[in-house]
């Protein structure tokens, strides 16, 4: 554990005040600097103001801007005030008249109360070098790297708070319906299709996972400079608005015009059962750990069950996280019920200031045994699990194989080095902006959560585009049914590498990364914890 005196667990990284910001300053060709997997965009609901009981509100909030002050004190004092009613709270906003630098301490203040590493936030920095609170809190982070050379605190983040609350209910979002993954995301670029959701437009339009997008609205994608131009195709932001996307499909290439329409995630995909020379196979693609996955991912267990398979292969290696509820459930589904009765799934630690009163008993989650409808959960009660994984593998998918691990489930992987964020927060709003800053890390039952860099494969596999996902020929997947007998890595696994691409020595430097927003790589609780 870190300074602070605790870890966390959690997001995304980049800081723009809005979606679209996002878009612009870290999308497609910036990617690279900006936020990396971890998935979510389920679930989870503004947390109140916090004010520590140890903190004071002062007499006095004029003076010193640079003084450490009460959140509280300073909560909903905004430049540009909102009017009318919260559609989340069904209230009216809390907001009043104030000023930036009034924006700016209330940033200062709830870092240093909820921050996990507070304490290693630089104590130099200056309110009024920052012309805004969001890039005054784009600054208020710890500057620690990982073992690897890595910046520990990449997660750093704000959003919209309309945009935010629209596009984490259900995983309804404007788009085409495919996903973008960056194969190489510097010129000459290399942009492919990842996968498509069923009934989108993309899906309509017969476009399927490998396709290589050549250019967008004419602009050449491969070296092309006009990246705004780029960016604004690939990241639409109404529903109606249109791109055109030159597609190379093989040996064909052919031009398509996209509409976005609001797109709902099918969360889970591709459930069969694969017969195998050693017993038969289930195989599932779980993408987000939203609040629809829970019925679609326990039918498919309840299939499996039918099916009798002896073995499981859980694809989430663009599964970007969300709901630690679905992780847990989803764990839970994995062994016998002996094996989890009683047992913590992940344990929260956050800062010594305890900043949200928690005792010790809530910051633990367990293996849920029942979903949300109070119904028992179906079982496989199988004693290991390979799952297929990347750098887009990240937070509560990450978890799901921590949670395991710490119960003594064997959890093979298969693929890429995972993204490293076993950390979460409360998104925070202020003043129509919601930032997100670490606010703890989770641990499972032996009390490990220390991968901040990433859970490193048993078996190092590129992904290959020039399958289908649950195409037992693809090259992941047959790596996962080859090792199921004797266990080995085989010594050609990681010899399927794209055109372009250097053959990689580690899964870490594979550079496959979807182009997604930050809600779409979170590890969330359903609802903030009481305060005391």
């Amino acid at each position: 554990m870190n300074s602070g005196n605790a870890s966390a667990r959690e997001m995304p990284r980049s800081t723009v005040s809005a979606a679209a910001a996002f878009v612009l300053a870290c999308g497609a060709f910036a990617i690279a600097g900006c936020g990396g997997g971890g998935g979510g965009g389920g679930g989870g609901s503004v947390f109140p103001i916090v004010a520590p009981s140890a903190i004071a509100p002062p007499a006095n909030i004029g003076g010193d801007d640079d003084a450490i002050l009460a959140s509280s004190s300073v909560a909903g004092l905004c430049a540009a005030p909102r009017s009318g009613i919260n559609p989340e709270t069904g209230v009216a906003y809390p907001d009043k008249p104030g000023t930036l630098t009034d924006e700016k301490r209330f940033v200062r203040g709830w870092i240093d109360e909820t921050y996990l590493w507070y304490g290693e936030v630089p104590t130099t920095l200056k309110a009024a070098d920052y012309a805004t609170p969001v890039a005054y809190f784009s600054v208020l982070k710890s500057p620690a790297i990982t073992a690897s050379g890595r910046a520990k605190d990449r997660f750093h983040y704000v959003y919209d708070t309309e945009r935010y609350r629209q596009l984490s209910q259900n995983g309804v979002a404007p788009g085409y319906g495919m996903e973008f993954a960056f194969v190489r995301n510097s010129r000459p670029r290399d942009l492919r299709i990842a996968f498509t959701e069923p009934g989108s437009p993309a899906a309509a339009a017969g476009i399927s996972r490998g396709a290589k997008v050549l250019e967008v609205d004419g602009v050449d994608v491969i070296d092309g400079t006009d990246t705004t131009a780029l960016n604004r195709g690939i990241s639409p932001t109404a529903v109606g608005e249109s791109h055109t996307f030159k597609l190379q499909e093989g040996s064909a290439t052919r031009t398509v015009t996209l509409a976005a329409a609001s797109v709902t995630q099918t969360p889970v995909q591709n459930v069969k059962s694969i017969d195998t020379a050693s017993g038969r196979v289930g195989y599932l693609l779980f993408n987000d750990h939203i609040s629809t996955s829970e019925p679609q991912l326990i039918d498919a267990v309840n299939q499996f069950k039918l099916d009798g398979v002896q073995d499981l292969v859980l694809d989430m290696r663009y599964n970007g996280g969300g709901q630690l509820s679905i992780a847990s459930r989803l764990a839970t589904m994995v062994p016998s019920s002996g094996a989890t009765s009683g047992r913590t799934f992940e344990r929260l630690v956050f800062n010594a200031k305890n900043p949200f009163h928690l005792s010790p008993a809530e910051t633990v989650i367990p293996f849920y045994g029942t979903s949300r409808t109070g119904a028992p959960l179906p079982r496989l009660g199988l004693s290991q699990v390979t799952v297929l994984v990347g750098p887009d593998t990240c937070s509560a998918s990450e978890s799901v194989v921590n949670g395991l691990r710490g119960i003594d489930v064997k959890v093979n992987l298969v693929g890429g080095a995972t993204c490293g964020k076993p950390y979460g927060f409360f998104p925070q709003d202020n003043c129509g902006t919601s930032y997100f800053a670490i606010q703890f890390q989770g641990i499972n039952a032996k009390g490990f959560g220390d991968y901040g860099d990433g859970f490193v494969p048993d078996c190092s596999v590129a992904d290959d585009f020039d399958h289908a996902l649950g195409d037992p020929a693809e090259a992941r997947l047959a790596t996962a049914l080859a090792m199921r007998s004797g266990g080995a890595c085989p010594a050609s696994s990681s010899a399927k590498i794209l055109p372009g691409l250097e053959k990689s020595g580690t899964a870490k430097e594979q550079p496959y990364l979807l182009h997604r927003t930050p809600l779409r790589e979170i590890r969330l609780l359903e609802s903030a914890p009481a305060q005391g």
